[in-house]
């Protein structure tokens, strides 16, 4: 199946690859990460392509097992790093637990067999490898207090053997996401891979090689490292708990040659190892013992008034950028800055100021001058090039939304995934003098799209530019229009900008609905006075700007008026739900992972810290969709995970008992349904659960926009 029909038939759609991320390698070598979905349907399993960057020759895989590959990075001789859950053989010892062995392997760079570097219970969560040394950086969760990998191990394996569960916690946060906070935290290991040729395929060398960097005092690692290009010192952003549960974030400084941080005294030099350079800590057990690395030095640190994160550190290993975020008022929003820190002395200045965007750092060129960053702007997320001698910024890219940025090693190209709500995924090479994008071939190809797709653009009471895209089916004309569904984005900071596998309205779109994607009050790339139009009052220009684009689609002769529907997830579902209580215009509501009461939610989510300056007594109030459950008359669908810690299950049950409690008929008579997904968190990410949910969705819209009884999906 390879047409349009794809689109309109979920199995199909759930099986189709996806691009996940890029690495580039010396020698021009250019990897794309492509997830596909597994033998037994239930997830995605990824392997690592080699894409061609002049374009001409068609992909082909690099690394491929059943199990799957992870974070990968090239070390300078070309040798391929990633991680696998593919089976590692047992050695025995202390750290020995096949139940959840993660290692970490070696391709050679001319191919052939890869050999595992180092293995461990609990697996690695990112790999960091410098431009002209063999340093190596690996993130891992590692028990609290551990200060070696066997230590770790230890008290891993006895906390399974007796099945320990329990927490202990003397802080927030808790939980994150999906998933419970201890009893292990973040940390960083460094080393140096110089294996000997002899030891290359022994499983377990490196685990006894691979130093623990000390935490900085009383803070929780928030990010991958960035490395400068010689591996003697990296930049991580720091969080650490502040009065009254508020946790900021801070950049820090490490010293890889055993420099002392902030916290150690002076002391002799390191002894000289058979690196690359003295003080180096290879993988080799033969090497001279190193001294450690000292705790690292806060170079930028939060304030009452800012945050600092996403940091990069020049290839130099001089400077670094990071994101500056000013934190808002309960009346005003923050605004988010490029910030360059002298590493030296700690100096820092504002770089583009007068920027009206919100820049994510990606990657430096070469030679550290230009900083190139990704922005969400009209709907697209181009790629900008930014001075740092002049703050001056230019736009490199048109259409697209690029993630997974990286550089060639020569740093005459930069690489990118580029998606838009017309194309999955491609990989693009970008000339940084020109601008020039080239696409490559990419390992995969998609089916046509069932439909057209249109830019909408309408003006605001208040004479706010409010924009979106609009789908409609092939079939949609003035003799046969389509019923309409207005979909709204989550965030609330956020955009419609870039293909989302989760979120894809061609599905709907195939079925033979118009879909609307509009970026109302609150959206980014438009600027900050667009986030201001609906900071104090979520309910108040996001809901207008929402019903206003919504006025203007109604109008086509191609929509059905009389046939809508309107849909969210996390803060969409929230503007669903406020929607519910202000009009009847619509015929049904779907409603995922949503704030109902903002009262519980703001005690119960797992970041309450992060709302408590704009979430004021007055705004909960004010803009509290669960003041309005009296005057709910549309059918709803309520979805929610219980695994979903960002917008607790409470919402949802609080919604449904709200909805079912005000039932006066008789049972089988109410309109409403809630969908509930047991294990999924925020999103519903397993295959077979997108499938029943979309099944779901589509069985509910169908209901109430084409008539007919509701049949429930053959699953449920």
């Amino acid at each position: 199946m390879s047409g349009p029909e794809v689109w309109a038939d979920l199995d199909a759609y759930v099986a189709l690859p996806r691009l996940t991320g890029l690495v580039s390698g010396p020698d021009g070598k250019l990897l794309v990460s492509v997830a596909t979905l597994d033998r037994e349907a239930t997830g995605w399993s990824t392997a690592w392509w080699s894409v061609d960057p002049t374009g001409v020759d068609p992909a082909r895989v690099h690394t491929r097992s059943v199990e799957g590959e992870g974070p990968a990075a090239f070390l300078p001789d070309g040798r391929l790093l990633f991680t696998s859950s593919r089976q590692v053989p047992q050695t025995g010892g202390a750290g020995a637990d096949a139940e959840d062995q993660r290692a970490i392997w070696c391709l050679p760079a001319d191919g052939g067999e890869a050999h595992v570097l180092a293995s461990r219970s609990g697996g690695w969560s990112s790999l960091t490898t410098a431009r002209t040394s063999s340093r190596l950086l690996v993130g891992a969760d590692l028990m609290t207090g551990s200060t070696t990998l066997a230590q770790d191990q230890e008290r891993r394996v006895d906390r399974r053997k007796r099945k320990i569960s329990a927490l202990l916690h003397e802080g927030v946060p808790v939980r994150h996401w999906d998933h419970d906070l201890g009893p292990d935290e973040p940390r960083l290991l460094s080393t140096e891979v110089d294996v000997a040729p002899e030891a290359a395929h022994d499983p377990t060398i490196g685990s006894d090689r691979l130093a623990v960097l000390p935490p900085a005092n009383g803070r929780h690692l928030a990010s991958a490292p960035s490395l400068s290009a010689d591996g003697r010192r990296a930049v991580v952003t720091w969080e650490v708990a502040g009065p009254r549960g508020v946790i900021r974030s801070s950049i820090a400084l490490y010293e890889l040659d055993g420099t002392p941080g902030e916290d150690e005294p002076a002391g002799p030099p390191p002894a000289a190892g058979p690196g690359p350079r003295s003080g180096s800590t290879p993988l080799d057990a033969a090497s001279p013992p190193v001294r450690p690395v000292g705790p690292p030095r806060v170079v930028a640190a939060a304030t009452d008034e800012h945050d600092f994160h996403t940091a990069l550190i020049t290839p130099d290993g001089q400077r670094a950028v990071c994101v500056r975020e000013e934190r808002g008022s309960a009346e005003e929003p923050g605004d988010l800055r490029l910030y360059l820190v002298d590493l030296a002395t700690g100096e820092g200045t504002v770089l583009a100021a007068e920027w009206d965007r919100w820049p994510t750092p990606a990657v430096f060129s070469a030679d550290g001058s230009v900083l190139y960053v990704t922005v969400d702007e009209n709907g697209h997320a181009p790629v900008y090039a930014v001075e740092l001698a002049t703050s001056r910024w230019r736009r490199l890219t048109d259409l697209g939304a690029h993630t997974s940025l990286c550089l060639s090693w020569d740093g005459r190209t930069l690489y990118a995934l580029r998606s838009d709500y017309t194309d999955p995924g491609s990989v693009v090479a970008i000339d940084p003098a020109t601008g020039v994008v080239t696409v490559l071939r990419r390992p995969v190809s998609y089916p046509p799209l069932p439909g057209r797709l249109e830019n909408i653009e309408v003006l605001a009471s208040d004479g706010a530019r409010v924009r979106g895209y609009l789908l409609t089916p092939t079939t949609a004309a003035k003799s046969a229009p389509a019923p309409l569904v207005l979909w709204v984005h989550g965030g609330p900071l956020g955009s419609w900008n870039s293909w989302s596998w989760r979120w894809c309205p061609w599905l709907l779109v195939a079925q033979g609905y118009a879909v609307l994607l509009p970026d109302p009050a609150l959206s980014t790339g438009y600027g900050r006075a667009m986030v201001a139009r609906g900071w104090t009052h979520w309910g108040g220009a996001p809901y207008t700007d929402l019903m206003t684009i919504t006025d203007l689609v109604e109008q086509r002769p191609d929509i059905d008026a009389t046939r809508t529907a309107a849909m969210g997830g996390s803060f969409g579902g929230y503007m669903a739900n406020w929607i519910a209580g202000q009009t009847d215009r619509f015929r049904c509501i779907v409603t995922h992972a949503s704030l109902w009461d903002l009262e519980t939610f703001l005690r119960t989510t797992d970041a309450p810290w992060a709302w408590t300056v704009e979430m004021t007594p007055e705004m909960r109030h004010r803009g509290n969709p669960a003041r309005f459950a009296d005057q709910i008359r549309t059918p709803m669908l309520v979805v929610h995970g219980d695994r979903d810690y960002r917008v607790p299950i409470g919402e949802g049950l609080g919604l449904w008992w709200d909805l079912v409690s005000r039932h006066d008929g008789p049972p089988e008579e109410l309109p409403h349904k809630f969908l509930y997904f047991p294990e999924e968190n925020h999103w519903v990410l397993t295959p077979q659960h997108a499938v029943v949910w979309y099944q779901t969705v589509l069985a509910f819209l169908t209901t109430h926009l084409e008539g007919g009884n509701f049949e429930r999906p053959a699953a449920l």
